[in-house]
């Protein structure tokens, strides 16, 4: 998780509730549980906080870069391959399958799986023009890209930029539960993909950034929050996401403000953060989110 993403928590957390938990010494915070930031703060938040976290949220390719990193072998079952883009009707399940399958883009194209890629690629495009925001799609350069190894940082750049314009465009012009969506299947499938992971690779790193994803759940409950009750789909979807957020309650995690330090890169000097988060998650509490957090997906992309 960034830095950026920790900071807009930490505000958020002083603003509304001063934060509960009792520090160890100066500087160092305990996140207070899920719930214990109200739903109706949700209509509080101010746009610049809202572009924040979706930015954060909407990086499709953040988790599988921890993957490629650790050396994680490429596997075709992580990805929602069952998805049909031609046969989904609804605005609700386009824009979620939109994200699902953009958290699935990042991931094939960190491991320059090319081929496969232009595939998804085309599926999204369905799903972006079924819910009129195809425009923001360079398919054309995405696909050049996608066929262009050396190009692979390009990708990732215009690939979340179109995202983020996407979430950008959606709540501008009123269509908020769209965006809202469309950011939840990033996150399920990115979830997924660290879940399944640890499964058979228990890396410390990666134990982290799931147990982090608390935060993350949170953010999510306050962008759902108030479509939870105007359509069915909705309210499952809600409810599937606290059945995830029931299973980070016991989570705990602390964050340290560290004092920035200048180092040497490149023969420049670059301000270097030394904010530090400690997340303390037994092996049954992650055994617990594995296991829902693949129930949840598999709901979610199957409808059944």
């Amino acid at each position: 998780m960034t830095g950026r993403l920790f900071i807009a928590n930490l505000i958020l957390v002083i603003l509304l509730l001063s934060c509960r938990g009792n520090s160890k010494k100066q500087g160092e915070f305990v996140f207070p549980d899920a719930d214990s930031i109200p739903v109706s703060e949700t209509e509080k938040l101010s746009p610049e906080f809202l572009d924040d976290i979706t930015r954060n949220i909407s990086s499709p390719v953040e988790i599988s870069d921890i993957l490629h990193r650790l050396g994680v072998p490429f596997s075709t079952a992580y990805l929602a391959s069952s998805i049909d883009a031609s046969k989904l009707s609804t605005s609700f399940d386009k824009a979620l399958k939109l994200g699902i399958l953009g958290a699935d883009l990042g991931y094939l194209n960190m491991y320059e799986k090319t081929g496969t890629s232009i595939d998804v690629l085309a599926s999204i495009k369905k799903l972006a023009d079924g819910i009129n925001v195809g425009q923001f799609f360079d398919f054309e350069t995405i696909k050049r890209l996608s066929l262009n190894r050396s190009n692979i940082d390009s990708l990732f750049l215009l690939s979340n930029n179109s995202y983020n314009q996407i979430d950008k465009f959606l709540r501008d012009k009123g269509r908020g539960q769209l965006s809202a969506l469309m950011l939840t299947g990033v996150w399920i499938e990115g979830q997924y993909l660290a879940s399944e992971v640890m499964k058979q690779n228990p890396d410390t790193l990666l134990r982290n950034r799931v147990g982090e994803q608390k935060l993350i759940i949170n953010d999510l409950q306050m962008l759902l929050s108030p479509y939870c009750n105007s359509s069915d789909e909705f309210k499952n979807l809600c409810q599937s996401m606290q059945e995830i957020r029931e299973k980070y309650k016991d989570v705990k995690i602390t964050y340290s403000i560290g004092e920035p330090v200048m180092k040497e890169k490149n023969g420049a000097l670059v301000v270097v953060q030394t904010d530090q988060s400690r997340v303390e998650m037994t092996n049954d509490q992650l055994k617990g989110i594995i296991e829902v957090t693949e129930k949840i997906r598999t709901k979610l992309i199957t409808g059944n």
